[in-house]
């Protein structure tokens, strides 16, 4: 799986900003919890049991800050302080036989509202998997871009792919993407274009490698502008913490034309919140993270927020509660 470079800075400079560059020691649960926390959705983490036989594709060994099991029990003793009710678990591994682990983490734990698969369109094996997969309420869909040597620009003209993806519009589950960069946002708007009743979630967004030739750039925003005008695309507002000369930056103010950005153009309607859990942790603590996404929504008005928390995530996957506090939401 080709990961992010967690530690890069941003692909914008500093006197962009729209306050001073500060520095800051990561945050406690106790401090970041001073003011008010609303519920939430947490539309991004990932599940996996490095202590099951045979280990996990995904960390590796040597990957000190994320190789242990990362269970619902740890992230719900983790989140709860946060106000967070639920979450949606996304694939992190290529193993097909780990589609149907997740699922029965899930079905044994009510905080996990549902599932993000790995299918590859136009396999051998893909319209038996997806129809098999979509039997349980607790899949939502599958993820599919720039990771597992995989590349989404190439792959969709593959034999069979496109109609693999329209497949998945008839079932009325999602496409989920992954690691964006410019190949991968043009590669969605085809995809846009060529299933239009196909919902899309973008992952991780303000974490995309923009390119700074003025022209690439341009092109990138361009395309950006017209995958805003498909009403059933929406994108995660998610891994938003920057690390600059090894100190982590946490003030809001540091990020928030970057996202300012992104939301004026997709608008409050189709930003979903993602916490990224356990992979944030290469970057920043959890508590660091939420102060850091907390202190830029306090800015909107409680309906936006409400709509970023929770409510845009239930119209990109169509998830259903599972608990009085998810059904609130």
């Amino acid at each position: 799986m080709r990961r992010r470079d967690v530690l890069k800075l941003a692909a914008f400079s500093a006197g962009s900003l729209a306050g001073p560059l500060s520095h800051a020691s990561p945050l406690s649960a106790e401090s970041a919890m001073n003011h008010s926390t609303p519920p939430k959705l947490d539309a991004h983490i990932h599940l996996f049991d490095t202590a099951r036989p045979g280990g996990v594709p995904w960390p590796e060994q040597t990957d000190t800050a994320l190789y242990k099991p990362a269970l619902p029990d740890r992230y719900t003793a983790l989140s709860a302080p946060f106000g967070i009710v639920g979450a949606i678990a996304v694939e992190a591994s290529p193993l097909a036989s780990d589609n149907d682990w997740l699922l029965g983490v899930a079905e044994t734990n009510p905080i996990i509202v549902g599932i993000v698969g790995d299918l590859i369109p136009g396999s051998e094996t893909y319209r038996y998997q997806l129809e098999r997969l979509h039997e349980n309420p607790l899949f939502l869909g599958y993820r599919y871009g720039n990771l597992w040597s995989r590349d989404l620009s190439t792959d969709l003209n593959k034999p069979g792919f496109l109609a693999g993806l329209k497949e998945l519009a008839q079932a009325n589950l999602v496409f989920e993407s992954a690691n964006p960069d410019p190949r991968l946002i043009h590669a969605l708007l085809e995809i846009s274009d060529r299933v239009p009743g196909l919902r899309i979630v973008v992952d991780h967004l303000p974490n995309a490698q923009v390119p700074t030739d003025q022209s690439a750039k341009q092109a990138y925003w361009d395309d950006l502008h017209r995958l805003a005008q498909n009403p059933r695309l929406f994108v995660k507002i998610s891994e938003i913490p920057v690390v600059a000369d090894g100190k982590l930056i946490t003030a809001a103010a540091f990020y928030r034309d970057r996202v300012d950005a992104l939301w004026n153009l997709f608008g409050e309607d189709r930003v979903l919140f993602g916490s990224d859990w356990p992979n944030s942790d290469h970057v920043a603590p959890f508590a660091a993270t939420l102060h850091i996404v907390e202190e830029y929504i306090a800015q909107k008005t409680p309906q936006a927020a409400a709509k970023y928390y929770a409510k845009n995530s239930m119209a990109a996957y169509k998830w259903h509660a599972r608990t009085p506090a998810q059904a609130a939401l």
